[in-house]
């Protein structure tokens, strides 16, 4: 039988061993479908620091969540065999360095037929980590929620930062264009002009307002409808929502998603061949409560939910 969670009422969730949801431990990827990773970050990013202890964080809130999806059905842990295989050992004095670290990393453990699911860290994470996927799977469609469309050429005259991710990616061919999707997408910007180069490329932008006072599913719907075939990465950037639900994160802007358009929205995805995903921008000193944290280990749980595999009751 696949791995389990340790149950509530076997052990207190206060106490442990801090793997992602209570799972075993794992020292590689040989026989699992999913892998659980913690890439602890912060020194892409360009605001506020924090990130570096967000996997910590994110995987004690998730010891609250229980293995089946009472609203979906969902039984990820009856098919997939998951496992938590730690933090990846980045060079907290080198971005650069660590960088190529998470690449070689993702290039070993996907020798393993696996899918990896992040927890960062900052959004820099999100390019070595697509380097590792492309080698292996092509050129993926991806799902990109986030307040920022993170397409800038550099950021201090350095070309890999969290707010360049999706450009590099872009020009070294790790996506296919027109099947990126980046949504929720808000803020004030550097010029009128910040949104028109990726709509160039092929790339699909949904502006948050768009989504004010509205269901997600229809963009879910439009994203299964029109996605081209061949793998799917979804990067999930905790700042997507509204400050005044996750405020423990680096760069945030009013004007958000709610949980419920969060949780609709990636439900509404089950049915991709999803090949990897990360949740990024947890940033546990701005949010005392644990708040963002608990709601981005929730979040995690929903797209492994989606998985390529997972059963329904």
């Amino acid at each position: 039988m696949p791995n389990q969670p340790v149950s509530g009422n076997d052990l207190a969730r206060f106490a442990g061993q801090g793997n992602f949801m209570r799972l075993p431990s794992a020292e590689t990827a040989e026989g699992l479908d999913v892998a659980f990773v913690g890439i602890p970050m912060d020194h892409g990013a360009s605001w506020r620091s924090g990130t570096r202890f967000g996997p910590a964080q994110v995987r004690h809130e998730s010891a609250m969540i229980r293995p089946y999806g009472l609203q979906t059905g969902a039984a990820p842990f009856d098919a997939l065999q998951c496992a938590d295989l730690g933090d990846v050992p980045i060079n907290t004095f080198n971005l650069r360095d660590s960088i190529r670290i998470i690449t070689e990393y993702y290039d070993e453990l996907l020798k393993h037929d696996v899918i990896p699911m992040s927890i960062g860290g900052d959004h820099t994470i999100t390019l070595p980590i697509l380097r590792a996927i492309a080698k292996k799977h092509g050129p993926v469609g991806l799902v990109h929620i986030d307040a920022h469309a993170d397409v800038n050429d550099e950021m201090f005259g350095e070309r890999e930062t969290h707010g360049t991710v999706f450009r590099r990616a872009y020009e070294e061919g790790l996506l296919r264009a027109s099947d990126v999707w980046q949504i929720g997408l808000r803020g004030t910007g550097y010029t009128a002009e910040d949104f028109d180069e990726p709509r160039e490329w092929g790339f699909n932008l949904i502006l948050a307002q768009e989504l004010w006072h509205k269901s997600t599913n229809a963009i879910a719907a439009q994203i299964m409808a029109k996605m081209g075939a061949g793998p799917v990465y979804i990067t999930y950037d905790i700042d997507s929502l509204d400050p005044s639900i996750a405020p423990g994160t680096g760069t945030p802007e009013i004007g958000g998603l709610t949980t419920p358009q969060a949780l609709e929205l990636i439900r509404g995805l089950r049915g991709l061949p999803i090949v990897g995903a990360d949740l990024v921008e947890v940033s546990p000193p701005y949010d005392q409560s644990g708040n963002t944290a608990l709601t981005g280990a929730n979040i995690f749980y929903e797209i492994l939910s989606v998985l390529p595999g997972v059963t329904y009751r």
